[in-house]
């Protein structure tokens, strides 16, 4: 008998039966989360060697570009986004770097000293807000933004920096507005441009309008430009926003590991790889995922929550009888993709993880058999039934250490010896 095959076992309404629309573009994505994820008030900037660390696990994820600091900021910036720079060059990464700035020459001028200190080309993504709200508060006006605009891209081209220019919270400005910044910016020199929902305000119709607008307006100088999108999750719609851009012609699309970022986070660069991987949109290998979300959550004491997708405790999880039941009958096919699926739209083979099968109140006898199983205990019928009991009457999944301490007892209360095979 053949082995069914995934279009035989799982129908897809996400594809339904037409080939699947891909984006206009080769897609990239950028990391933000040793600069702009670092602004949230409740994580802890991490030392260096924790960001170079960041930085090997960033290229072995296939991550195109990085944002490695706005080294203006102060001393401390300045000192790291060198480092950081430094290692790119001596290690060989395969990694486009940017260093934030405001549109002033306070800003830049430390981004064409690490230059010249490094040799490696780093793009200045010199940023102005645009949005009218914005405007009023600050008491500017269009003219002043597109002084400031031509004076921080000229200043750079000059001095051989190439230039990604930015409008923050660009999804709440007017579009002749934006018209006029971005072709201003472009005329001057900028041969990159980024859409920022600096609020998190978009939706993913309003993300795919804002794209196509500046696509068309850049597209209009007769410059080839690329063009970015940097989203934050105030609505929890960054990744969807992200893909959204994408299929409207964005190239790049920004995010931070776990989120982490101002207020509530940027988008999540972590859940944006594993859509694009699982689109097929992107072809990179995330098995070091888990390990770069978990120097994350340590280096910044940012918890991960246990229900985070694929990266949480309870990701690839279950203690319930019914679900388990299903991925250990898989298993016993001999079929470790059909067992990784049967209860996961994510595989946890995706992550270099696996299904795992936990005993408490909701559990079935199949779990208990499974368990024993998995760690070399005979499933004789006397302990299944009292660890079955046991768990039955918890509150909670049993941990490792309560299941082997109760295996313990029950062999010393029937006299028969329990020991792992």
């Amino acid at each position: 008998m053949s082995t069914p095959s995934e279009r035989d076992l799982i129908y897809d309404w996400n594809v339904g039966d037409d080939p699947p629309p891909r984006p206009p573009r080769r897609v990239q994505v950028v990391d933000e989360t040793l600069r702009d994820g670092l602004q949230s008030p409740s994580v802890t900037d991490p030392p260096i060697e924790r960001k170079i660390r960041a930085l090997h696990l960033q290229a072995a994820l296939g991550v195109h570009g990085n944002d490695i600091g706005l080294p203006g900021a102060g001393p401390r910036a300045h000192e790291a986004t060198l480092a950081l720079a430094r290692e790119i060059v001596s290690a060989k990464l395969p990694i486009e770097p940017y260093c934030a700035a405001r549109t002033h020459k306070n800003d830049i001028d430390p981004i064409i000293d690490i230059t010249q200190k490094t040799g490696l080309r780093i793009e200045a993504a010199t940023f102005i807000g645009s949005s009218p709200i914005r405007q009023y508060a600050e008491d500017w006006d269009l003219d002043r933004l597109l002084r400031h605009t031509e004076e921080a891209v000229r200043y750079c081209t000059e001095h051989g920096v190439p230039v990604m220019y930015v409008t923050e919270d660009t999804t709440r400005a007017r579009p002749e507005i934006l018209r006029s910044l971005y072709t201003r910016a472009v005329e001057c020199g900028a041969r990159r441009v980024c859409v920022s929902d600096t609020v998190g305000h978009a939706t993913p119709e309003g993300a795919a309008r804002v794209i196509r607008f500046i696509r068309g307006v850049v597209d209009a100088t007769g410059e080839t430009v690329g063009v970015d999108w940097h989203g934050h999750r105030d609505r929890d719609l960054g990744v969807a926003n992200s893909l959204a851009a994408l299929m409207a012609g964005a190239d790049r699309v920004h995010g931070t590991i776990l989120g982490v970022g101002e207020r509530v986070g940027n988008a999540p660069l972590d859940l944006i790889l594993i859509n694009l991987k699982l689109l097929g949109w992107l072809d990179c290998d995330l098995t070091a995922l888990p390990e770069y979300a978990a120097l994350v959550s340590e280096s910044c004491r940012v918890p991960i929550p246990y229900n985070y997708p694929a990266l949480g405790r309870d990701a690839f999880r279950t203690g319930t009888g019914v679900h388990a039941a299903a991925v250990i009958k898989a298993q016993r096919k001999g079929d470790d993709w059909l067992a990784d699926r049967v209860y996961s739209s994510v595989p946890a083979g995706l992550l270099g993880l696996r299904q795992e099968i936990e005993i408490g109140p909701m559990c079935g006898e199949s779990n208990v058999i499974y368990w024993l199983t998995a760690r070399g205990y005979e499933p004789e019928r006397g302990l299944v039934e009292h660890l079955f009991r046991l768990a039955k009457q918890g509150e909670a999944v049993l941990s490792e250490a309560e299941l082997v301490e109760a295996i313990r007892a029950y062999g010393a209360a029937s006299g028969k010896a329990v020991a792992r095979g």
